[in-house]
């Protein structure tokens, strides 16, 4: 990630450069030297990193509620996203000046395009992060059932542990660059793979076999659905900053190939092997059906409970990217360190207190993924590369482009209202009664 670029011109006024100088004087935000040397298999890791985490896990429902044929949206999407992330590499080509998503944004559509960029890079953010720690609570209860079966019908003494999880997390919110925090997608890589692991090996060994068949196409449930896979696939908002990190920028698209095919085949096999696997039965969260006797299961509780905890840093870097710039020039280093971990401690104090407050899994995951994650994955990136790359592109570019956005938004106005409904027709179930 690269920080804030400061001109003569700012620096006499004491402000942050907006007005695009040349010759910058200095880097703010996260060193330099270690915003420029990452390898490709570095930004691979990051990427990969970046992508797999929570929607591994429901990719098997996301089957069994749409349907086998729903496999090919999955694909598909894999392949449109993996589209969106090139283009965004390309229109930091066009315009070097840009840093961030919400450079982009400003680059595409001045000030309106940075307000809009922004505003669904923290959505993205909190509403992410509410999906991981709403994860973490519900592996840790069935992590040590036998502790809470008796105590206040499970709910305070998980929520307890799932506080204490966030603690342990919490000062990972404040490194700085992502040199740093590589080994943390490292981290949650490793997870993802135990947690594969796991579901094959049941799969081979558990003796798990579903009866209950699987329809081919369940049309109403795809809008909900899509949002589910779209989750999977939208972390679109970190790929400038890794962009800029990468000794080569120009194997960008080469790394964007690589981790969206691997991602894909991942979520693929576990998708089909779950599916297969459980059928009806399956939970919105695959780990939380393998069969509880199972050492292999423990294995992968514990992994989904880790999960959260590797991702946490890397999905508040851009925010608190964004926080470093919006400081005064005069604040010293320590104080803006200071300040981005209070702001980012105290942020996910409030989203551990709402995870626990609405607790389903799959309806917040879906609503995520059809409000946000089309926007940052699909619609921004086609809508930015058009404005900004529209003198260089060909008639069937341009065309098909507009075509995505188009796309994009019916998938997410669908998705948003089909999974909004649920959500509150759960909250009014449980809460009326």
């Amino acid at each position: 990630m690269s920080g804030t670029k400061v001109c003569i011109a700012c620096v006499e006024e004491n402000k942050l450069c907006e007005c695009h100088h040349e010759n910058p004087v200095k880097e703010l935000g996260l060193s330099h030297e270690a915003s420029e040397n990452s390898s490709v298999l570095h930004s691979v890791i990051n990427m990969v990193g970046m992508l797999i985490g929570l929607g591994q896990l429901s990719m098997p429902y996301a089957v069994e509620s749409g349907g086998w044929i729903s496999i090919f949206l999955l694909i598909s999407l894999g392949v449109l996203t993996t589209y969106t992330s090139h283009i965004l590499g390309n229109c930091l080509r066009r315009n070097p000046k840009s840093k961030s998503y919400s450079d982009i944004g400003y680059s595409a559509f001045g000030r309106h395009g940075h307000l809009l960029a922004s505003l669904f890079i923290y959505l993205e953010i909190f509403m992410a992060l509410v999906s991981y720690t709403i994860s973490l609570h519900d592996n840790i209860a069935a992590a040590f059932p036998a502790t809470f079966t008796n105590l206040h019908n499970g709910s305070f003494p998980a929520a307890k542990l799932t506080a204490v999880a966030v603690a342990i997390a919490l000062p990972s919110l404040w490194i700085r660059n992502l040199s740093s925090i590589s080994f943390l997608s490292s981290g949650g890589i490793l997870m993802s793979a135990v947690i594969f692991m796991s579901v094959v090996y049941t799969a081979v060994f558990g003796g798990v076999l579903d009866d209950g068949r699987i329809p081919v196409l369940r049309l109403r449930n795809i809008p909900t659905v899509s949002g589910v896979y779209l989750f999977g696939f939208g972390g679109h908002i970190v790929f400038p900053n890794l962009y800029t990190s990468m000794k080569d920028p120009s194997k960008f698209s080469k790394v964007s190939i690589v981790s969206f095919a691997t991602v894909t085949a991942l979520y693929t096999a576990l998708a089909i092997t779950g599916a297969k696997m459980f059928g009806p039965n399956i939970n919105p969260q695959v780990t939380l059906s393998l069969p509880k006797h199972l050492l292999v299961t423990k294995i992968a509780l514990w992994a989904t409970v880790l999960t959260p905890m590797t991702k946490y840093a890397l999905e508040f870097a851009p925010l608190a990217i964004q926080l470093e710039r919006s400081l005064p020039l005069t604040m010293s280093d320590r104080t803006k360190l200071v300040t981005r971990g209070l702001v980012g401690s105290t942020l996910l104090l409030v989203i551990l207190a709402l995870a626990l407050t609405v607790p389903y899994f799959g309806y917040v995951l879906s609503l995520t993924g059809s409000l946000v994650s089309v926007t940052i994955a699909v619609i921004l990136p086609c809508a930015f590369y058009v404005k900004i790359c529209w003198d260089g592109m060909s008639k069937f570019t341009r065309a098909a482009n507009v075509v995505f956005v188009v796309f994009g938004c019916v998938l997410g106005v669908l998705g948003s209202f089909d999974s909004s409904k649920l959500l509150v027709n759960k909250l009014v179930r449980v809460h009326g009664n």
